[in-house]
């Protein structure tokens, strides 16, 4: 079979290519409009009989040393198995790169290497077709162009394509992530979710995101996106493709409850003089409970005294829902309350009860950053180990039932071996003085 490949000028059946082939959000065309930074083009590819069989976004950026590199987030959207079409993409990127002076082309394909630590045969099998037409697996995988190749993805449908209920979802999750979601709302907690529409109208709304935000970046040492940035997310996905869900402490809604748990233990205290031997116990219990939820909320007035607001936000993240996958791209939790309400839990836990709510087959909690990775005995790459301060992270978004999800990793293409050397042994020790200075102006950005 024979394949031709050209520049794509028509978004519509781009686009319409990848929600039919499962392709991601990051292979949408869309996403050449949130990433303005770069100069995307879009590809698309052809068998002898003219129907199409790939897409791929291909961004190019210029980097000091290494001059311009090329990316493919998340790979082509075809059959990655068909060795005689990678094979034949490779060769037609080759030229194109000649043609741009390109040094190098990165490219991270959807596709699963293990799942929970069990080894794919099509991971392997599409890991040779990359190396067989030129490609470079990247075995380090503490050091990729943009993302990690692991993801935590929950499954929101069983095998015959029946939704979940969000009840059934909860309890799969960890223990102490079920009584957290079920004492957050007797807690005072309650969430919003806002479209590119409610941030137009009420700037608060992305204020209060960014501050979530920050207080995350601050405490897991990552880059904070700005305002402008997420704007244009929501702008470019729309209201039905990305939202902003926020979770606040409620003091009214928190008074009021406390004042129905005072109620109640007035009337066990009336009942216990005469209450039958055999009820004598729980009654008791009931109301040490109750006197331990009164600490705990009496805790909460004491750290919210001095904040005005009868509703304070404490939890929220932004979320794109495309194609049947929602992806958490930013969340996190402001410290106030923090261990006091553990609004992350809940949080999360609404938001994949948003997921459900749509119709979703998955819930992708995001990625965690990993370890440097050798090759495993097939050249594959090896087991993916989450960095120390990713530890927590990932053990967090594990609690919620989500799989563990391994992809082949990053391939490079290279066009100019010297301009590529130059990256690979010059940007990364940059980058790291460059993280180094990020973290000492965002500790005394915090102090000031």
């Amino acid at each position: 079979m024979r394949y031709s490949f050209r520049t794509e000028n028509d978004k519509a059946a781009f686009e319409r290519f990848v929600l039919d082939n499962g392709g991601i959000y990051m292979q949408s065309a869309k996403w050449a409009d949130v990433k303005k930074e770069w100069h995307s083009t879009l590809y698309s590819g052809f068998d002898e009989n003219g129907t199409r069989v790939l897409t791929a976004l291909v961004m190019e950026r210029h980097i000091p040393l290494a001059g311009k590199i090329s990316y493919c987030p998340a790979g082509a959207v075809c059959d990655c198995e068909n060795a005689e079409l990678i094979k034949a993409f490779a060769d037609f990127m080759r030229a194109e790169m000649k043609k741009n002076g390109i040094t190098a082309l990165f490219f991270d394909p959807c596709t699963e290497l293990r799942i929970n630590g069990e080894k794919q045969k099509r991971g392997v099998k599409v890991h040779g077709n990359l190396v067989s037409a030129g490609f470079t697996l990247n075995t380090d995988a503490s050091k990729c162009l943009y993302k990690a190749p692991v993801q935590l993805i929950l499954s929101l449908k069983d095998a015959n394509g029946v939704p979940y209920t969000p009840e059934k979802l909860l309890k799969g999750f960890e223990k102490g992530v079920r009584y957290s979601v079920r004492i957050g709302e007797q807690r005072g907690l309650t969430e919003e979710v806002y479209t590119i529409d409610d941030v137009k109208n009420d700037p608060s709304v992305m204020r209060d995101f960014l501050d979530v935000m920050h207080d995350t970046s601050s405490r897991d040492d990552f880059v904070e996106r700005s305002g402008d940035y997420c704007e244009r997310l929501l702008e470019v996905f729309g209201k039905d493709g990305m939202d902003i869900m926020l979770v606040y402490y409620d003091k009214e809604k928190d008074r009021a409850q406390q004042e129905a748990r005072l109620k109640r233990r007035a009337e066990l205290e009336k009942a216990l003089p005469e209450a039958p031997e055999k009820k004598v116990r729980g009654i008791k219990e009931e109301i040490e409970s109750v006197d331990r939820q009164t600490e705990h909320y009496e805790t909460r007035v004491k750290e919210t005294a001095d904040d005005p607001r009868e509703k304070i936000c404490v939890s929220g993240g932004l979320t794109v829902h495309y194609n049947g996958m929602s992806s958490c791209l930013f969340g996190g939790a402001k410290d106030l309350l923090r261990n006091e309400l553990r609004s992350s839990h809940y949080f999360n836990f609404r938001r994949i009860c948003r997921s459900v709510a749509l119709g979703n087959d998955f819930h992708d909690l995001g990625y965690v950053l990993l370890k440097n990775t050798p090759p495993d005995a097939d050249g594959t790459l090896g087991e993916c180990v989450p960095q120390d301060n990713f530890e927590g992270i990932c053990a967090f978004k594990k609690s919620f039932g989500a799989d563990y999800i391994e992809y082949i990793g990053e391939y490079v293409l290279v066009a100019d071996k010297l301009k590529y050397f130059s990256y690979s042994h010059l940007i990364d020790p940059a980058r790291e003085v460059q993280a180094v200075v990020n973290r000492i102006v965002r500790k005394g950005r915090n102090n000031g």
